[in-house]
């Protein structure tokens, strides 16, 4: 399935009995987390004209996923097995979750299906509880490789258990986004995050299983369809601004670059063919985020081309080398034309 079609599933969506389970999300009241996420660094969000927050508002925040009618789970009667290769399987219940000391996070979400300088990617504080917690609690047997988390409308995604289980990386079961109880079309109530990963691999929504087994034995919704069985995201940066036009002499250029769960270490900007250019770093919560950028440029009348690149923070650099997002992701530097008068 390619790109345009994921987009049409995500953008053409019927939403049946929303009315009911919508009153009880407004109502609910989300507990407070045990482990409380560091504030946002003041140099975080340049707050310049057409860059993209630090923090993605709920509304604005990208969706793609194989709904075409959104499941409408009450919390009361939701539950999460996990079972499959496990030596001490069991379900978890709402209340049950509530329970348990819940974490906050900031972490960066992206969709494989974005094309280079797209827009299918975000960034917000998330509250849930760790995955690893989960699994270690069931016990995993040896041999396991493989989580597959499965949805209440059926899809599934094939995360590395290895992944999952990495006491560096904040994997979370997810009941809140930015302060509030997930919104319903984000995987109310509960959905899972998964820093490095992309989200066709690892952000099940509205989920009620995760099955412990094996990538030789089992295979998440999309990898039969063609798209590659791990889904590490790539290194990429964006320009925000300018977009179409400036005025001749120093230009502001902004945007964001992402490399999760590694972290951006520069951004560099190339005028036209010229050399490149160190931009300077915002600061960032850590490594799961992506990370705002800018510099300025002389730039003189007429139509320039500006291209981005991004180094990640073990010395990787953004390859030049265009791919489109199937089956792994996109590739490339992104570049737009300005016209400078």
């Amino acid at each position: 399935m390619g790109v345009a079609v994921l987009a049409l599933v995500g953008s053409r969506v019927l939403s049946a009995g929303s009315t009911a389970v919508s009153a009880v999300r407004e109502k609910l009241r989300l507990p407070t987390a045990r482990t409380m996420a560091p504030a946002v660094p003041a140099g975080a969000d340049l707050e310049l004209d057409g860059l993209t927050p630090y923090i993605t508002p709920n509304p604005d925040f990208y969706r793609i996923d194989t709904a075409l009618i959104v499941p409408q789970l009450d919390p009361a009667d939701w539950s999460l097995q996990v079972h499959g290769l496990v030596d001490e399987p069991f379900t978890i219940t709402w209340d049950e979750l509530l329970a348990l000391p819940l974490e906050e996070h900031h972490v960066t979400l992206a969709c494989v299906s974005n094309t280079v300088g797209g827009d299918l990617i975000g960034n917000a504080l998330w509250l849930g509880y760790p995955i690893r917690a989960l699994l270690e609690r069931a016990k995993p047997r040896a041999g396991a490789d493989m989580v597959l988390s499965r949805s209440s409308d059926g899809f599934t995604a094939g995360s590395p258990l290895e992944v999952l289980q990495d006491p560096d990386r904040e994997s979370l079961l997810a009941i809140g986004m930015n302060g509030e109880p997930l919104p319903v079309e984000h995987g109310f109530p509960a959905r899972l995050v998964v820093p490095g990963l992309y989200g066709y691999v690892s952000a099940t929504k509205w989920v009620t299983s995760l099955e412990v087994t094996t990538f030789d034995a089992d295979q998440g919704y999309w990898t039969p369809r063609g798209w590659s069985v791990l889904g590490p995201i790539k290194i990429e940066s964006r320009i925000d601004v300018p977009r179409g036009s400036a005025p001749a002499g120093a230009v502001t250029v902004a945007g964001v670059a992402w490399a999760q769960h590694t972290g951006i270490a520069k951004v560099e900007v190339r005028p036209d063919d010229g050399d490149w250019v160190t931009a300077e770093l915002a600061e960032t919560v850590g490594p799961d985020t992506w990370r705002q950028w800018h510099v300025s440029i002389d730039l003189d009348a007429g139509d320039h081309t500006l291209a981005v690149r991004a180094t990640d923070a073990d010395g990787q650099v953004q390859t030049e080398t265009e791919a489109p997002p199937a089956p792994d992701g996109a590739s490339g530097w992104h570049t737009v034309t300005v016209s400078v008068g």
